[in-house]
């Protein structure tokens, strides 16, 4: 005779209150007892506060006397407990609606307010998306030492279906309009594998355009400037830009190069980010329209793979010719540049990642899987995908998923 098998159920148990070390081995102690099922669980705990989310299958028979169980070790514990019955239809609709279109949306700024969490939670709710979870990125921020207080950041892991042109287009116009910076990543295997990452160095790794600092040395400092700026923005050619600019440099000693090297203003942040990736084994690249000179300068600083730049010629007596030797590494040529370190590493385009701020930047930060625009130009923030205006050149590691936790830095 054919063993009659006992009907199950599926019961919602939600714990909340002061956390302590035992709590959950307790509660999962009592449901081992009964052979129950654990279909899913969640925690948070928040400032020693503890929500506790367990969803169990269990069989009708000894659902009664496991709850009340619950029921008694909650009050030993000091904790609230309750509980809700879940359809097998409403469990099934749940399971259809897992793994499909996730996205993780990240905020930064120097501090973040309730205000910027409201707008921010409003573009997600306009597109009809869940917010599965929210989890805090850097550490809790001291409020008698405001002035350690760097940064902030937070991660909403989300479901659904979003307009990603037009949520983007929302999330940028509030990013401009209330101070903080914002990433908007699908969220798959390649978000969580990133390999390669290239970096921009002048205004990017650096505070400084190296050949405003030549030209300022060599008495035509304002000239250069007004064209670099206008390189920068765009609204001249790279190569006719920096050819024209070189040529002002004629007759400087190649020995002030030097000098500017051992005092270049390194950008806030690339101290801890550069340790972070090597640590982690990326490798780590640097694509610059600058000089070889002072991308040297930083590779042997940092331990960078691999330095991408143009390289000034100089005659014999030490003096720059105003003009330079081989292929001008400009835009083209840095997108150019990524694939091809990616193919060398044998990494796949959408597992790496371009930084900076020019309009040089954008072929790169636009062929990369995650493209970041940093303290960049309007056009530049205006084109990619994400931006870096609030805090230094390390909040690309919350983009990457980074918790300060892991970090011990």
């Amino acid at each position: 005779m054919k063993k009659k098998e006992n009907k199950k159920e599926q019961i919602l148990v939600n714990i909340a209150g002061q956390d302590r070390p035992g709590l959950t081995a307790s509660v999962m102690g009592i449901l081992a007892q009964y052979e129950a099922e654990i279909l899913d669980i969640g925690q948070a705990d928040i400032h020693s506060t503890l929500t506790l989310g367990i969803l169990i299958r269990i069989e009708e028979e000894h659902s009664g006397q496991v709850l009340k169980e619950l029921l008694f070790k909650a009050t030993e514990l000091g904790v609230s407990i309750g509980f809700s019955p879940i359809s097998d239809d409403e469990y099934e609709d749940w399971v259809n609606r897992q793994g499909k279109n996730r996205h993780i949306l990240t905020l930064i700024g120097r501090s973040l307010t309730a205000a910027q969490m409201e707008a921010a939670a409003k573009v997600i709710a306009s597109q009809g998306v869940n917010i599965d979870s929210i989890r805090r990125l850097t550490g809790r921020p001291s409020i008698k030492h405001p002035e350690n207080n760097t940064r902030a950041c937070i991660e909403f892991s989300l479901r659904g279906t979003p307009d990603r042109h037009k949520m983007q287009a929302q999330l940028m116009k509030l990013s401009a309009e209330m101070g903080f910076d914002f990433s908007l990543q699908q969220d798959d295997m390649y978000r969580r594998m990133r390999r390669l990452i290239c970096f921009d160095m002048d205004s990017t790794l650096i505070q400084t355009e190296c050949i405003d600092e030549l030209a300022a040395r060599a008495g035509v400092g304002e000239k250069v400037k007004a064209i670099t700026e206008r390189a920068m923005r765009g609204e001249i050619d790279f190569k006719e830009s920096f050819t024209e600019r070189v040529a002002l440099l004629k007759g400087l000693d190649v020995g002030v190069m030097q000098e500017i090297a051992e005092k270049l203003p390194i950008t806030e942040g690339v101290d801890r980010l550069m340790a972070v990736l090597k640590r982690c084994g990326y490798k780590i690249a640097i694509l610059s329209g600058g000089f070889t000179y002072f991308g040297e300068h930083l590779q042997r600083r940092y331990g960078i793979d691999y330095m991408y730049a143009n390289e000034l010629e100089v005659d014999e007596n030490g003096k720059l010719t105003g003009r330079f030797l081989g292929e001008v590494v400009d835009g083209h040529r840095k997108a150019e540049l990524l694939k091809l370190i990616a193919q060398v590493e044998k990494v796949n385009l959408a597992q790496t990642i371009a930084v900076g701020d020019g309009a040089n930047d954008l072929p790169m930060i636009s062929e990369a899987g995650l493209g970041i625009a940093f303290h960049a130009k309007p056009r530049v923030v205006a084109n990619a995908r994400q931006s870096i205006n609030t805090i230094g050149l390390d909040g690309v590691l919350y983009f990457l998923g980074f918790k300060d936790s892991y970090l011990n830095m």
